[in-house]
């Protein structure tokens, strides 16, 4: 009986690491590159409000919210920003605002919450303070893509629909980190918008996010969650989530966009706070997420040690499969969600993964932050 070379074995380990690359790529991630919305008969334009929780935003709610404002919308809605103990200029803006748009509904707190950590208790009162059954929620910091956004977010809900994700992108501006920031965070969306177009929904970002007021009431809103201060969003979505229950936008007039950081540590301290929710998934999704970070993680280095040790020849042409299909599913997908000028640099960035898993994934066993801002 011939024995297997270690060589060999390295070898045999990278084709099924990239069988395993090339199932959710196929299985999940073509979802969205080759979506097709249902075409629905009648249009409907459900009463939504807009919720913002929004603490020391000063210039973004001067930047930001007009854009909220001044949707082109049918129907009824409202704006309702809860200003959470701020202590810049927001209450005076908010104020001047206020008397040219109607539909801003401001709730000021000052006084904070016991017990109740990060954004949680400030989201909840705008809940509790809005007007109508749709929810449809973002930042202080996000402006939406187009006067549609409202429209195209409440266009999916039908009388099975509670949940409505929507991808909540960054501006475009110059220089390697603002491709860094936007690869992650379509990435990111690119597996939660799949996974819920295979039925498995597992999380959505507060950034363009909508659900029914019922869902979150019939939930007890937060109250399993208190404790951890991130999850409003993530988290509580992951808990009442289900396959019937949740639809996907990817209509690029749906699309949110904020300012990503300017500085490597600033990102840097934002996503180790974003990962720290990630332990409290459901068993299933932290299952089939560890399966794809560890396949993508260990894909270059075993290419390598392949090429090297093995044959470079067997090495390349595996990899060139995985290549091809990956660019085509990458390049559908990043023209959808508009970020298509990113596809020319995938291959850079998706190398630059193994080394951003090797930074934040201490962030999984951190403990969070109590502040939410």
């Amino acid at each position: 009986m011939q024995t297997v070379t270690w060589q060999e074995i390295i070898f045999y380990s990278f084709v099924v690491i990239t069988a395993l690359q090339l199932f959710y790529y196929l299985f999940f991630f073509s979802r969205v590159a080759f979506y097709k919305p249902k075409s629905k008969t009648q249009s409907q334009q459900h009463p939504v409000s807009v919720i913002i929780c929004a603490r020391d935003e000063d210039e973004n709610l001067a930047r930001n919210l007009p854009g909220v404002l001044v949707q082109t919308y049918p129907s009824t809605y409202e704006v309702v920003v809860v200003n959470d103990n701020s202590q810049d200029d927001s209450k005076y803006i908010l104020q001047e605002l206020k008397k040219t748009f109607k539909s801003l509904n401001v709730v000021e707190l000052s006084q904070e919450a016991k017990l109740i950590s990060g954004k949680k208790f400030p989201l909840s009162i705008g809940i509790r303070e809005s007007k109508y059954e749709i929810l449809l929620l973002t930042d202080a910091d996000c402006v939406p893509a187009s006067e549609h956004w409202i429209e195209k977010m409440q266009n999916s809900y039908d009388d099975n629909i509670e949940i409505v994700l929507g991808y909540g992108a960054y501006h475009k501006t110059k220089g390697l980190l603002n491709k860094l920031i936007r690869f992650e965070t379509f990435h990111t969306a690119l597996q939660f918008l799949s996974y819920a177009l295979a039925g498995m929904p597992y999380m959505g970002v507060g950034r363009n996010l909508s659900y029914r007021k019922s869902l979150f009431f019939r939930n007890k809103g937060f109250s399993s969650i208190n404790h951890i201060p991130s999850g409003d969003d993530d988290l509580f979505i992951n808990k009442v989530a289900t396959k019937k229950n949740t639809a996907v936008v990817l209509d690029q007039d749906a699309i949110t966009r904020s300012i990503p950081k300017k500085t490597f540590s600033g990102w840097l301290h934002q996503k180790a706070r974003h990962y720290t929710t990630a332990k409290y998934y459901k068993p299933k999704h932290k299952f089939l997420l560890g399966l794809y970070f560890i396949s993508q993680f260990v894909y270059y280095p075993l290419l390598v040690l392949s090429a090297i040790y093995f044959n470079w020849e067997l090495a390349l042409a595996v990899f060139g499969i995985r290549f091809l299909i990956q660019a085509f599913i990458l390049y559908k997908s990043m023209k959808r969600l508009g970020e298509k000028d990113l596809w020319p640099w995938f291959l850079f960035l998706d190398i630059w993964m193994f080394f951003y898993y090797i930074i934040f994934a201490p962030a999984l066993w951190k403990k969070p932050r109590n502040s939410w801002n």
